[in-house]
């Protein structure tokens, strides 16, 4: 024989147990992080000022081009870096069009990337790259003026 029972669910049986009053909250109820301590009671600006299409159009075209002129400052310190490298490779080519070749290529490449992060670390990476190979040439040339002096006063 089996009865049917006509009860409510378990969770609303007791909740007049632990919520006496609908007011008050439990210090487990509370936040977990300051975060969440911070987002509950602060007041939240998350209304940005609204761009029409023609403001919109003009910041994205500022963006673009402070990126390319980035990107073209980079390309001008590869070529005038170039310069220095005029001693050819194993095939009898210089340096200084290898690099040159390498750079054009790269920079044809990620022409037409969009990603504002990529083209930032991109750019980055180009003019670490630059460094690199300028604080190395110049390490090379203090070695060989050292190592032509060593060599002269033996004489």
């Amino acid at each position: 024989m089996t009865s049917k029972l006509n009860c409510r669910p378990i969770g609303a049986a007791v909740r007049h147990l632990i919520k006496p009053y609908p007011h008050h909250r439990s210090l487990h109820e509370g936040p977990d992080t300051i975060d969440e301590l911070l987002d509950r009671h602060l007041v939240k600006n998350d209304k940005k000022p609204q761009l029409n299409d023609d403001e919109a159009e003009l910041l994205t075209r500022q963006r673009l081009t402070s990126t390319r002129r980035e990107a073209l400052s980079l390309y001008r310190d590869i070529i005038r870096a170039t310069r220095f490298f005029m001693w050819p490779d194993s095939k009898g080519v210089l340096w200084r069009d290898v690099l040159r070749e390498n750079a054009r290529n790269e920079f044809e490449a990620a022409r037409f990337e969009k990603d504002p992060e990529v083209i930032t670390r991109l750019l980055i990476g180009g003019r670490d790259a630059v460094q690199a190979a300028i604080d190395k040439l110049v390490e090379k040339q203090k070695q060989q003026i050292e190592k032509e002096r060593n060599d002269f006063d033996r004489r």
